[in-house]
């Protein structure tokens, strides 16, 4: 089997095609494993197999994270395999590229070459305000879920000098990924405020146990809790990551945060094969 590796804003994944459904559960969890661990691989943050779409979407995707554990989406990973279906003929309009993944449909579409914006799944859960109890005490977490089955993010606001002290920090997302708050655990997003509608975070990620450089998802979350204190009046963060900086837009609606449009750029980084 052949592979594509790719990346969007630093965030890396495995693509590979299974259009024929011959690969079961436990031949992808061995896979992602495989492939995902540099020594054994060519590395990355999560393994992305593209399937027929079950109903008319132009395919489906499942994600796999490092560790083997299957996710319900990806952000960043959609907006590669929406590029991916572009340039393999895999979707038939790339301004409506439409991909059905665990956590239900989400709509992509081709800015330019690399440039892509996804439509994020709406929050089907949110808790502005959730007490997470870890060694440090308790720490209030903005704990959204996006889709359904949702995919949990907890954000967390941080000073500037917090977010620089990564060694600290991993052990504080650690906890907080653990917390017995996040009954599935948590995406950590941390975030600290540069300005009017502006943050720089980072993102402790359940399944690779470490911060990635970049969460298309996460970026999500932290857009919903700064929708909620009021603090994107234009309803549009510029999020700036490790890998690079993403966009997202969101408005209210009858009580309901909805419409998260994730935009940046993508990267085909290599190509391989397996047995």
């Amino acid at each position: 089997m052949r592979y594509t590796k790719m990346h969007g804003a630093g965030n890396s994944f495995v693509l590979t095609e299974d259009l024929r459904g011959e690969l079961r559960g436990e031949d992808l969890h061995v896979l992602a494993l495989r492939l995902c661990d540099g020594k054994s691989g060519p590395g990355a943050d999560g393994l992305i197999v593209l399937r027929p779409a079950e109903g008319d979407e132009d395919f489906s995707m499942l994600f796999y994270n490092a560790d083997g554990s299957m996710g319900e989406m990806c952000g960043n990973g959609a907006r590669c395999a929406a590029r991916y279906g572009v340039e393999h003929g895999l979707a038939r309009d790339p301004q409506r590229i439409r991909i059905r993944a665990t956590a239900g449909e989400v709509v992509c579409r081709r800015i330019d070459g690399t440039l892509y914006e996804v439509r994020l799944n709406d929050p089907s859960l949110i808790d502005p305000e959730r007490p997470a109890v870890t060694e440090r005490g308790t720490e209030r977490c903005c704990y959204v879920e996006l889709g359904d089955p949702g995919i949990p993010h907890a954000a967390v606001e941080v000073a500037a000098e917090e977010l620089a002290d990564l060694g600290a920090l991993r052990k504080r997302g650690r906890a907080l990924r653990f917390s017995p708050a996040f009954p599935r655990g948590a995406n950590v997003d941390f975030y600290s405020p540069l300005g009017p509608g502006r943050v720089r975070a980072i993102t402790y990620e359940r399944g690779v146990e470490d911060f990635t450089l970049a969460c298309g998802t996460g970026c999500g979350a932290i857009a919903v809790a700064l929708l909620l204190r009021g603090a994107l009046p234009e309803g549009r963060a510029e999020i700036e990551m490790p890998g690079g900086t993403l966009s997202v837009a969101l408005r209210r609606e009858d009580g309901r945060v909805c419409d998260l449009l994730l935009t940046g750029p993508t990267a085909v980084t290599g190509e391989g094969g397996f047995r």
